[in-house]
This record gives C-alpha cells, sequence and structure tokens, in this order.
C-alpha cells in the first residue's frame, strides 16, 4: 500500500449515528451479532493500493454502522501486506474502538515456503495466526477460520489446533471456510466434544455459483452455525459494470486471476441484463438485489462484501432496506438463474 501522508486525514471520530442505518443478525446458536454487511479486505489494502484510500473506506464502513473487517494471513499483494496495512489503520483510527470491532483473519492457503506454510496442520495454524496478531497490532481477533479443507492432515488436528486457539486467548470464536457439507458435520462435532464451538462458515455464494445449496444451507441451520457469503456479487459480474461488455478498467481487464474475461461470455450478459431489469423494478441497483437475495435466507449471518472506494459501499448498505422477494419475484429470478 503506498504510503502517503502528504495530504494526512483529519482525526477520526466515528458517526455517532453509525448504529441507526445497520440491521444486525445473530450468528447461528452464538449470543454475538454480525452487521448484514461486512467489509472483506481481500482486494485494495495490499502494498499497491494507496493508505489513505484504505483508510477512507475503513471509516466510512464504520460509519455505517459495519463493525466485522475481515482479513487473511495471504491478502495482499504480498501476502501479508493486508494485514500489515490494517494494523496501521488500526493504531491510527480504530484503537479506541477496538471492543466494537469484529476482526477476523484465517489461514489455509500457501504462506511461505516450505512444508509447514499451507493447509492445516496445527504448526502452520498456531503460527500463522501468531504472525497475523503482530502484524496487525493485536492480542486477539474475533474470529479465526481455517480457509480451506485440507485433504492430507486430520480434521481432528486443524479443529484441535482451532480449540487450542481459543484456549490461549488468540481468538474468541472460530470458524472454517470452503468445507462441505460432509466435512462441516464432522468439524462441528468434533470442536463440540472439545467444547469450542463452530461458530460460522465462510462459503463462497451468489446468485450465479450457488453449491451451498445443495445440503451446507441445510446442514447450518440444522446445527444453528452462521454464515457470512463471500464474492456474493461474482467478482463484479452481478453489478451494472458488464451489461455492454467488458470495459478497459475492470478486474476482468486488468487482472485474471479472479474473473476471466471467458467466463462473462454473451448468454451471461444477457442473464444480468435481464436480472438488472428485475431489480430496477424493485427500485435497487442490481449489486443490491443480489446482496439482498442473499440476505432473503435468515440462515445466512452477513454478505462479505468488497469495494474500491467508500461509496460503493454506501450503495451496498442499501441493499439491507428491501431483503424480502415476492413469490412472482422469486419464480421470475429462478427461472433465469435456474432453480435449485
Amino acid at each position: 500500500m503506498q504510503i502517503n501522508d502528504h495530504n494526512p486525514l483529519p482525526t477520526y471520530h466515528a458517526d455517532p449515528k453509525r448504529y441507526d442505518q445497520m440491521k444486525y443478525r445473530k450468528c447461528g446458536n452464538s449470543g454475538l451479532k454480525l452487521p448484514e454487511i461486512s467489509l472483506g479486505l481481500w482486494h485494495n489494502f495490499g502494498h499497491n493500493s494507496d493508505f489513505t484510500l484504505g483508510r477512507k473506506i475503513l471509516r466510512r464502513a464504520f460509519d455505517l454502522g459495519i463493525t466485522h473487517f475481515d482479513l487473511a494471513n495471504n491478502y495482499g499483494p504480498p501476502y501479508g501486506a493486508a494485514e500489515e496495512n490494517f494494523g496501521r489503520i488500526f493504531q491510527k483510527d480504530f484503537l479506541t474502538y477496538r471492543d466494537e470491532l469484529l476482526i477476523s483473519s484465517k489461514a489455509g492457503w500457501d504462506m511461505w515456503p516450505g512444508p509447514y506454510g499451507n493447509f492445516g496442520s496445527k504448526k502452520y495454524l498456531i503460527a500463522s495466526l501468531d504472525q497475523s496478531l503482530k502484524r496487525m497490532g493485536l492480542d486477539y481477533v474475533d474470529i479465526f477460520y481455517h480457509h480451506r479443507p485440507d485433504p492430507e492432515t486430520p480434521l481432528e488436528e486443524t479443529m484441535g489446533a482451532l480449540d487450542q486457539i481459543v484456549r490461549q486467548g488468540k481468538a474468541l470464536y472460530v470458524g472454517i471456510s470452503q468445507y462441505s457439507a460432509e466435512d462441516t458435520v464432522k468439524a462441528y462435532e468434533i470442536l463440540e466434544k472439545m467444547g469450542t464451538p463452530l461458530l460460522i462458515h465462510q462459503p463462497r455464494y451468489s446468485m450465479m455459483d450457488r453449491w451451498v445449496e445443495n445440503g451446507l444451507m441445510d446442514v447450518l441451520g440444522d446445527k444453528g452455525i452462521g454464515s457470512i457469503a463471500f464474492s456474493p456479487l461474482e467478482q463484479g459480474l452481478l453489478t451494472n459494470k458488464y451489461l455492454k461488455g467488458i470495459p478497459e478498467n475492470s478486474r476482468a481487464a486488468k487482472d485474471g486471476r479472479y474473473l476471466k474475461p471467458d467466463q462473462i461470455s454473451e448468454e451471461k450478459i444477457k442473464m444480468v441484463s435481464k436480472l438488472n431489469d428485475i431489480a430496477q423494478t424493485r427500485d435497487q441497483t442490481l449489486a443490491q438485489m443480489a446482496i439482498a437475495w442473499l440476505l432473503k435466507d435468515p440462515r445466512i449471518t452477513s454478505v462479505l462484501v468488497g469495494v474500491s472506494k467508500p461509496e460503493q459501499l454506501d450503495d451496498n448498505v442499501k441493499a439491507i432496506a428491501n431483503s424480502t422477494f415476492g413469490p412472482a419475484e422469486i419464480t421470475q429470478i429462478k427461472s433465469l438463474i435456474g432453480a435449485s
């Protein structure tokens, strides 16, 4: 992140009305509540991004009642950069608001060379969280996730590491991300026996990526596990950005790691255009409707968004004003995206 103090921001004082417009949902069977919209720092907080802009985004988020900031050890670039820059911003702007914030991090993807910097061993998870806490300047995170399933490490070891992390006071709660329905049940049962509840699951979920509807959402509801959906806008496809093709300044044009141009077919653009027409009849942007579509399910605790400018947060937060859909709207939308 480009550190630019030539035009320092004024001292931050949070908006006293920050809790008036946000809604909060109970996370599964726990006593914890999450804002219906959470902010992810996956993009735009690396060392190649503007530091002052990052501060403005985080300030605007909190002023809108977004109390949950979601990170991971490998967010950057380079790996660790988002946590480092968040730590700097936290010290400048949010130190006095720590008890009003939920800060989460994760480990599970490749982080450093050698056999101990990846997947789900106790060695990796505990070392990674220790590094994350140092980068952010925190004594603990509110939620620590295992970022992805590990086909080689016994689930008992991975869940044992999460249990140990809670008992050490390095995290208040633990979660998992991208686990199948079957493995979620196993993880839940292992942690339950240890006395550490599985608080939350973070799956990829959008109107166009609905694998969670084939069993996982039922498991989360049955077990009382919360959920926070990431990539709700399908990397920007569920916005008005691609209605006329691929703009030159879009992520698909500049960075093919996440949304490849060949994924934006003419057929998909037609579908997105029809969804946009429905959104307009609801007096919503397409992005707002896509977020609302997920929030209509009470098993979704929060929707995780990423933004490149503060104004996008205002647009996203407006989605919570109307997250109900009539039978005719549901039928019409499912006819476009396919019924589950």
